[in-house]
């Protein structure tokens, strides 16, 4: 058995779409458009994060210079 996860709604609309080849120009345009679209939606729901923050252009320094990763430990101490 797979273990693949069944393809998004997404996936299924862009599959019916483009069911015939298309040229590799008009592939690059509309993987282009996609990664257009998402960026500026990630982009809008950073604007919004910040001002409901109230950040101002000052914290920009401070938020850069914050560590907020999880530390790494070693699962096997001896390696």
């Amino acid at each position: 058995m797979s273990n693949k996860p069944a393809l998004s709604n997404l996936q299924l609309e862009l599959l019916k779409m483009f069911a015939h080849q298309v040229s590799d120009e008009d592939l690059m345009a509309v993987r282009g458009m996609l990664v257009q679209y998402f960026a500026q939606k990630a982009i809008a729901e950073a604007d919004a994060v910040w001002d409901e923050k109230g950040w101002a252009t000052a914290d920009t320094e401070r938020l850069t210079n914050e560590h907020h990763r999880t530390p790494y430990t070693r699962i096997n101490p001896s390696k």
